[in-house]
């Protein structure tokens, strides 16, 4: 198998409010609109984002057609999370997770799109981590 390109698709009430958010405060344009959908993408993302209007009746698996993206991250790293908290808050993005720290050297914080999607920037810290093989 060769994989070619890669996609999350996220079954969101309001397309067009999460495709502005992504576009507007990380860079994201759009590939490809339609009815209840959007395809974006960014040169240094690794996938496309595609977002669904829930409840589409071309979805499938069918059973699955009413669902909502929930209990799932969509994570990019980062080089400065400091820089990246200061510049979400200074144009008034919400949030969600002030930045933390863990002790595996994962510095990170998080926001959420209009539709509760939640967006995880993340600086992998090594300096000072232990590591266990």
């Amino acid at each position: 198998m060769q994989i070619t390109a890669s996609a999350i698709s996220l079954n969101v009430d309001d397309v067009t409010a999460s495709a502005n958010f992504f576009e507007q405060h990380f860079g994201f344009s759009k590939e490809m609109a339609a009815e209840g959908f959007v395809s974006l993408s960014r040169a240094d993302a690794g996938f496309n984002l595609i977002f669904l209007q829930t409840g589409l009746k071309s979805f499938k698996p069918i059973h699955m057609r009413g669902h909502r993206a929930d209990g799932l991250l969509i994570v990019f790293v980062v080089n400065d999370i400091e820089r990246e908290y200061l510049r979400l808050q200074s144009v008034g993005v919400t949030i969600t997770t002030p930045i933390e720290t863990e002790d595996w050297g994962e510095r990170f914080f998080q926001v959420a799109d209009p539709n509760g999607v939640v967006i995880q920037l993340v600086q992998w810290i090594t300096e000072n981590v232990e590591t266990t093989v």
